[in-house]
């Protein structure tokens, strides 16, 4: 296996949340865009005049172009769900090493809560419309429940280890001061089974907050990056996947097939393998995701993960630490993820600026020790799309 020429050749310069994540009514989809670009490149130190690349999903290209007043010569708007942005990346990188674009600007907004200049999407004469919703399957919760009910067939798997997810990002919520969970204390796997319940499996401490907010990051070469504002993030390696589009489709309810490819890719790219990752950033929609995404990554040999996250430690005063948590061997969404940090309904970017803040050393109360290298990874949809990124500090 040998590294991508292109792995560690382009690097974030600029990465920053809108000023607020929570419930905005007073902010449009286009003023979360908006807000989000300004802080990141004044993140980055450069200004609108230095963008030639705009990428973006919720808002096209044409809405962001005509908004900031720019005319980028480079325009990404792939939308394929909440991993959309990761892939961006990928796409970033391979215009900027083509010479099609020098600064790109990867913009999310989402008016996911007060559903401020928002649309709605599908229809009934659509797929979803004829061969999901006919059925029960409406909504999030109810098509990710479907495919963790056969993980449980198959392996074994308890509602009791999935709800160890929650639990450990919540631990990492309380030391974050944007989650929208901070205040709200510990939760406990018993805790997370109490809880409404959603759609079988899933209670309500297994959903994500639905919030409104948003995000951007500044994506430059390796060269011109030495001469910023903020110490680079490279991009080692990149994938992306996409197998079908509902998720009765999914050829084995256990697996994420465009997990497992867009993985490969990363990590082929990059030259890397699990054992090289020190931090994770793994979308949670609802507890299962990230669940799916340590097997299919190849971080848990396949139909482990429930014992696996399940084996817990405790501290000299009882206190537990969870596999994922502040002071386990794998920390995992250390933002407080989508399950306590908030979810505007495309999670991806809050990820990715996680994993950078990380590697910059920069976390604050959250910071990990000894974080040189981060994966981000997220679906788009229920397991339809993937996208896979590997950062590092050098």
């Amino acid at each position: 296996m040998a590294r991508h020429p292109h792995s560690g050749k382009v690097a974030i310069v600029g990465a920053a949340h809108t000023d607020q994540i929570g419930k905005l009514p007073g902010h449009s989809r286009l003023m979360l865009h908006a807000e989000a670009a300004r802080n990141a490149l004044a993140d980055a130190g450069l200004t609108l005049k230095d963008v030639d690349g705009i990428f973006s999903a919720v808002a096209t290209p044409n809405e962001i172009s005509e908004y900031l007043n720019v005319t980028p010569r480079y325009v990404d708007g792939t939308s394929v769900g909440g991993c959309s942005y990761i892939l961006m990346v990928q796409h970033a990188v391979a215009a900027i090493m083509g010479g099609y674009c020098d600064v790109a600007l990867i913009l999310h907004g989402e008016s996911g809560r007060s559903w401020i200049d928002m649309e709605s999407q599908g229809t009934p004469q659509g797929p979803g419309g004829q061969f999901e919703d006919p059925f029960g399957t409406v909504g999030a919760a109810s098509t990710y429940a479907l495919p963790v009910l056969r993980h449980f067939h198959d392996y074994g798997t308890t509602k009791y280890q999935m709800s160890h997810i929650p639990a450990a990002t919540r631990e990492w919520a309380l030391l974050n001061p944007m989650a929208m969970m901070r205040s709200k204390g510990p939760i406990t796997p018993q805790d997370v089974m109490a809880s409404r319940p959603v759609c079988y499996p899933l209670n309500l401490l297994d959903c994500c907050l639905v919030c409104d907010g948003g995000g951007a990051l500044v994506v430059t070469s390796a060269e011109r990056a030495k001469d910023l504002r903020q110490r680079p993030v490279y991009v080692h390696g990149t994938g992306e996947a996409t197998a079908h589009r509902s998720v009765g489709m999914m050829r084995d309810f256990t697996t994420s097939d465009s997990t497992v490819i867009s993985g490969q890719q990363a990590f082929a790219f990059a030259d890397m393998q699990p054992s090289d990752i020190d931090h994770l950033m793994l979308y949670d929609a609802f507890s299962p995701t990230p669940m799916y995404f340590l097997e299919d990554l190849g971080f848990v040999p396949k139909g482990e993960v429930g014992p696996w996250l399940e084996d817990t430690s405790k501290t000299p005063d009882g206190k537990i630490i969870y596999r994922t948590g502040p002071g386990g061997d794998l920390p995992m969404n250390t933002n407080g993820g989508g399950l306590s940090f908030g979810h505007s309904g495309r999670y991806g970017m809050f990820a990715m600026l996680e994993a950078v803040f990380q590697l910059r050393g920069t976390a604050g109360a959250r910071q990990v020790d000894n974080v040189n290298t981060s994966l981000v990874h997220g679906p788009g949809r229920q397991f339809a799309a993937a996208a896979t990124l590997i950062l590092g500090r050098d």
